[in-house]
């Protein structure tokens, strides 16, 4: 089966971190530092997770905001795993006909006449994100809100410097940066994209943060700030009301559970893709010896494409919210239905499946993972959908605004199509591996479609071909949703030409998806974090601790 040519040989860029108390990996260096802080401080991962957060909505507001929306899985001390659903849902006044699609083929399937479901106030969902983020401070934090948002409020008001991946996304979107006046003068002073080495001061925001730190989640879901988002979006023929804002609920979700090579592998349930096709593929590929094809031998590869293959041609029956669409949740993890998929598969020829809808997700969102010493452990993607979600900021506060209405189906009538309050889909993948009763890594990153098909990467490269954590999360990636398949640059010609004499159309990319992080978990109580080179992402080791007890200087 296997022809013999392997690729086994990759530099990692970045070096992992170590600790013996407790990690804290997030896509920014100054993010890591307020998580730490809270854990220093002697607070648990969940107020380490938060305080994060919190401060990736200032140094990365271009991928995460209060008005955005996420999925956060904790497992607690006690060894229970929830999932706290954050989804931005769709306004009660949205209806299946809101947009004008123009076309019914990828690839232009999700867009819609002037752009209405992607920039701008109708583009604009019902935030989910400080609600579950204040739902999961309140449920298992140990400390106060106002004090795990004060790394983000000093960082708001005395400013950060801008990094070199900030200005890229400035520069990247100046144009619909322009197109809102507070956008424009925050990140295009005198005309010009903000640059690397640049100091960013948010006044306006720093006030916001306070107001939340004063009232929680109430200033927003029921205070002033709301009032402003609704104001700011009626302007501009926004729909969400008052009503969508006091009646948003968080919503605890049951973890998806599949086993892979005798390891329990935890993840989000819909309207979540990643739990049940991650599951979903690790059954389909534990029938090949992979471990033994080599990383990226084209045998091992061409596997892992006709398995994301399969995926994407079931996932329209499993992303949609659960109380608007049947999901088939038992039939598409269980191993006799991936038996008979198997049979799909031919190791000499590629399939040539399509999706069974068209995606349409952004890959700008943001991932966090930490672990403290008591054995809580959160896995968190957050994000405000598109690369400065609708490019519209609310005045007065600082607050940039989701474009989680891009998510939906355009088009009416379907699984996927806008229904009032139903909760938009998503790739999000902030999964967990447990093995005799522990947990042995966390993982997981921002990119759209590509988040759960590299994080099963991750997975295999972790169980099946015995990587180091940091090799894990650094190794190139490929990506298929049942035509292209995407491989990064660093994969050889070799592997490029043998997918195409099998039957693949290959196109080469400088990534896919966005910038992992992760934790592995030692049998020795040491912890393992790494972020690779796709994002700033900066892993933080605590070890240490207290004095003995008893210890003092009295009678020296």
């Amino acid at each position: 089966m296997n022809n013999g040519q392997r690729f086994t040989h990759f530099e990692c860029e970045k070096r992992p971190a170590t600790g013996s108390r407790a990690m804290v990996v997030t896509n920014h260096p100054l993010a890591s530092a307020a998580g730490a802080q809270m854990l220093l401080a002697g607070g648990n991962a969940i107020d380490s997770a938060v305080a994060s957060l919190f401060a990736l909505t200032v140094v990365e507001p271009m991928m995460v905001g209060v008005l955005g929306g996420g999925v956060a899985h904790i497992r607690l001390t006690d060894g229970r795993h929830v999932v706290l659903d954050g989804l931005s849902t769709a306004p009660g006044a949205a209806h299946g006909s809101l947009y004008t699609a123009i076309s019914d083929k990828l690839p232009d399937y999700r867009d819609t006449l002037g752009r209405a479901n992607a920039v701008g106030a109708l583009a604009v969902a019902v935030p989910g994100a400080l609600a579950g983020w204040c739902a999961a401070l309140e449920r298992f934090g140990t400390l106060a809100v106002a004090d795990v948002m004060e790394p983000a409020i000093r960082l708001a008001e005395r400013g950060f410097v801008v990094s070199p991946y900030l200005a890229d996304c400035v520069s990247d979107r100046a144009s619909d940066l322009a197109l809102d006046a507070g956008l424009a003068a925050l990140f295009l002073p005198d005309d010009a994209p903000l640059r690397a080495g640049a100091r960013l001061v948010q006044a306006e925001y720093a006030m916001t943060l306070r107001s939340i730190a004063q009232r929680g989640a109430d200033a927003l879901y029921a205070g002033e700030l709301g009032s402003a988002l609704i104001d700011a979006l009626a302007s501009g023929d926004g729909i969400i009301d008052g009503n969508d804002l006091s009646t948003y609920r968080v919503v605890d979700r049951e973890a998806i559970c599949g086993s892979y090579r005798g390891f329990e592998i935890l993840g989000p349930p819909p309207p979540a893709s990643s739990g049940v096709h991650i599951v979903q593929m690790l059954n389909l590929l534990e029938g090949f010896d992979i471990g033994a094809l080599g990383f990226g031998s084209p045998d091992a590869v061409h596997l892992l494409a006709e398995a994301m293959k399969i995926a994407f041609a079931d996932r329209s029956a499993a992303t949609a919210d659960p109380a608007f669409v049947d999901v088939p949740v038992e039939r598409l993890i269980d191993k006799v239905y991936a038996n008979e998929r198997r049979e799909l598969i031919d190791l000499n020829r590629a399939a040539h499946c399509q999706p069974g809808f068209g995606g349409g997700e952004s890959s700008s969102t943001t991932h966090v993972t930490v672990a403290d010493a008591d054995g809580n452990v959160v896995a968190t993607t957050q994000t405000i959908n598109g690369l400065f979600g609708a490019f519209v900021q609310v005045p007065g506060t600082g607050m940039i605004a989701n474009n989680y209405m891009f998510n939906f189906d355009p088009h009416p009538g379907l699984a996927l199509s806008i229904e009032p309050g139903k909760r938009v889909f998503t790739s999000m993948a902030p999964m967990m591996v447990r093995h005799g009763g522990r947990v042995r890594y966390a993982l997981g990153l921002p990119g759209g479609l590509r988040i759960f098909p590299s994080a099963l990467q991750a997975l295999v490269n972790l169980l099946d071909h015995g990587m180091s954590l940091q090799e894990a999360v650094e190794a190139p990636r490929i990506w298929t949703e049942g035509s292209v398949v995407e491989l990064e640059n660093a994969f050889p010609e070799t592997l490029e030409r043998e997918l195409a004499r099998r039957g693949h159309e290959v196109a080469r990319v400088q990534r896919v998806a966005g910038g992992m992080n992760a934790i592995a978990f030692a049998d020795d109580g040491t912890l393992t974090g790494a972020a690779c080179w796709r994002a700033d992402g900066t892993p933080v080791g605590i070890s240490g601790g207290l004095a003995r007890p008893g210890v003092s200087f009295s009678g020296v």
